[in-house]
């Protein structure tokens, strides 16, 4: 009992703010948040972040009880905001993330930030000693909101992403003015050009951003028949032979947001090398069971042994999912 107060008085918030978001997460069914509540986090933390850029350094240096209530009132209230932008984040980036893909690391790295955030030692110790740190958190709150309320209002997942990137960068406008002692004007400048080397990077790897608010809804693989009604699963590995008689339809049921158009496609590789990319009709969002397509292929190269996988892809290069198949002998 003598070691069980300090280990609650250390570490009992932190372990019921993760038992809450646990709960949040897996227990209660959530769909994707309003964008009216997205708005007023993202602009009550960008208030809060600058205003505590202003006054750090003066409460700081104070000795006053007032001044370090007032201080360590703030950051507590900012790390509070990151714990509930991050939790919002993470069950809609989890559903767009294909785990075997390089935007997983977005999704571990809005995990690990979710744990920081959560327990307070692990913060204090990483944000305090470093505010700098404090700005990673800001800008990955920023740009996964901003990613995600974006295409809910209509916005295509690509241009979203380029926004929210460069308006991440953009505010933290007063940091870098309160850093270089520069006056607005020069900041907002130097800022929007530094968004926009940020964005055009992001335009050329969209990869490693998942699509969220898509996601791949269902998946299956079959024989061809008919109808894509009477679609015949497959079990197991398909032999080459079943293959080359046979031919294979790739089935996907996307989700999308209501009121928006996204053009998509299935990118059909054998061991990582394209072997066809098929334009399909462009996802209408709104279906809660997702909206049907499918490519349907019956040409394969005479030596179609190894792995092979079917990529979902937005036109603009975000990987929504993929199905996996192997062909033996």
């Amino acid at each position: 009992m003598s070691q069980l107060v300090p280990f609650l008085r250390r570490w009992g918030i932190s372990l019921a703010s993760l038992i809450g978001g646990v709960l949040t997460l897996f227990v209660f069914r959530r769909g994707l948040p309003k964008v009216s509540l997205i708005v007023g986090y993202l602009l009550l933390l960008w208030l809060l972040v600058a205003l505590l850029v202003q006054v750090r350094e003066t409460l700081s240096g104070s000795e006053t009880r007032i001044s370090r209530f007032v201080l360590t009132a703030t950051e507590y209230t900012i790390q509070t905001l990151y714990h509930g932008v991050l939790l919002f984040l993470l069950p809609a980036y989890w559903a767009a993330t294909t785990l075997a893909s390089p935007n997983a690391l977005f999704l571990a790295l809005l995990i690990v930030l979710a744990l920081l955030a959560t327990f307070d030692p692990w913060y204090r110790a990483v944000v305090h000693p470093f505010p700098w740190f404090g700005y990673v958190f800001f800008l990955v709150s920023i740009f996964g909101a901003l990613n995600l309320a974006l295409p809910l209002v209509g916005v295509p997942p690509f241009w979203a992403l380029l926004i929210s990137a460069w308006l991440a960068v953009l505010a933290l406008t007063p940091a870098v003015c309160r850093a270089r002692a520069w006056r607005w004007r020069t900041g907002l400048v130097v800022t929007a050009l530094v968004g926009l080397v940020v964005a055009s990077a992001a335009a050329l790897r969209p990869i490693v951003i998942p699509p969220a608010p898509l996601f791949l809804a269902s998946k299956s693989l079959g024989w061809t028949v008919g109808t894509i009604d009477s679609l015949e699963p497959i079990a197991g590995s398909i032999r080459a032979a079943d293959l080359q008689q046979r031919g294979l339809v790739a089935y996907t049921a996307i989700y999308a947001p209501a009121g928006l158009r996204q053009p998509v496609e299935h990118v059909w590789r054998r061991e990582g090398r394209i072997i066809n990319v098929v334009r399909l009709t462009p996802v209408e969002g709104g279906r809660q069971e997702g909206y049907r397509t499918f490519s349907r292929k019956t040409a394969f190269p005479t030596d179609s042994v190894g792995r092979w996988t079917v990529d979902v892809m937005t036109a603009s290069g975000q990987l929504i999912g993929r199905l996996r198949f192997r062909v033996v002998e």
